[in-house]
């Protein structure tokens, strides 16, 4: 348990938490909508600082970040909770449990401990993910500033609903992203998500502009967030509002691993390659899909002359490029590549 980094004091021993854009008021004794920020006697806590409750050694695709660091492993950690209650939630016993329970599931693992798994193990970069970084934000910062004094990249997997004040405390450490952007739609955010859309849209701007490399990830859930309208406006913002070059992935929806769409079938593939072909024909360079194990658009092709220049069969990765650059005709593509 730690104190919070981001909150204000209020009356009557209430206090505001400033981490997420539900800003929420919380009495003394109670917990804000994560489950795992409490107000105990006029103070705000984080009840998972130093409680891993997923660690792995991951390919960096499968975040995924395509772009940033390819075919290297990085090492993802996180901690229960989630300010969001997206009925398609995949990891939904750790990032709901503690919101029906004063029970935090995790291992004891210090930010020392977390850095020197790391470096053991020679991974280039620390992924926080599994849930969303926010939830556990005071624990990662720790790890990212012992990280970037190793000299370790930081990457965040969030639903991107952040305050003014945490995207401020999060720029100097972070240096890449995937950010969902589940619809275009209010009421979706509302209805499937507990949330809102704009503070996400502001933050992958935000970001975006201060040089953090930036990837989106849209899942195609059938009747909910497929249609064509919805992935044309959001293929708009990331190439009018991000920028051509960034990446944009739209995963397949299987609700087997959900949490309460359990009814819903899997995305048809011929849906993914709509939104492929919408998210070229809006500009965007590169445009991928997701949880298709071997289909040709999870590569990377040159988007000038078409050559394939990053082969991918799962999480394993051939790359055809030369220092980030197409073999073929010399066009940039925007990789960032481990020094």
């Amino acid at each position: 348990m730690k104190e919070s980094y981001l909150y204000k004091k209020l009356k009557e021993k209430k206090v505001q938490c400033r981490t997420c854009a539900h800003f929420c008021v919380i009495f003394s004794g109670e917990k804000g909508k994560c489950g795992v920020r409490k107000n105990k006697d006029g103070k705000l806590f984080s009840l998972n600082h130093k409680k891993a409750a997923a660690m792995n050694i991951d390919p960096i695709e499968k975040k995924p970040l395509f772009h940033f660091l390819p075919g290297t492993p990085s090492f993802s950690i996180g901690a229960a909770g989630c300010s969001f209650s997206c009925k398609n939630c995949q990891n939904f016993d750790i990032s709901q449990g503690p919101k029906m329970s004063d029970d935090i599931p995790g291992s004891e693992v210090s930010p020392e401990e977390v850095i020197k798994i790391a470096k053991k193990n020679s991974v280039p970069s620390i992924s926080y993910t599994y849930t969303d970084p926010l939830a556990f934000l005071e624990y990662a910062l720790d790890i990212m500033k012992l990280a970037k004094e190793e000299g370790i990249k930081n990457c965040f997997v969030s639903h991107g609903f952040m305050t003014k004040e945490t995207r401020e405390a999060i720029i100097p450490y972070l240096d890449a992203i995937n950010i969902d952007i589940k619809s275009f739609s209010e009421e979706f955010y509302k209805s499937n998500c507990g949330a809102r859309l704009d503070p996400v849209l502001e933050t992958a701007k935000t970001l975006k502009n201060n040089g953090i490399w930036t990837e989106i990830t849209t899942l195609s859930i059938p009747t909910l967030s497929d249609k064509e309208e919805m992935l044309r406006d959001i293929a708009k913002f990331i190439a009018r509002e991000l920028g051509e070059e960034t990446p944009w992935h739209i995963s397949r929806f299987s609700g087997d691993i959900s949490w309460k769409l359990q009814d819903l079938p899997p995305t048809p593939l011929e849906t993914l390659e709509r939104a492929h072909r919408i998210g070229k024909e809006e500009g965007l360079r590169y445009v991928y899909l997701g949880n298709t194990p071997g289909h040709s658009l999870e590569d990377t092709y040159c988007p000038e002359c078409g050559e394939m220049v990053i082969e991918r069969a799962g999480f394993k990765i051939e790359r055809h490029d030369k220092k980030g650059t197409c073999s073929s005709c010399g066009e940039p593509m925007e990789i960032i590549l481990n020094n």
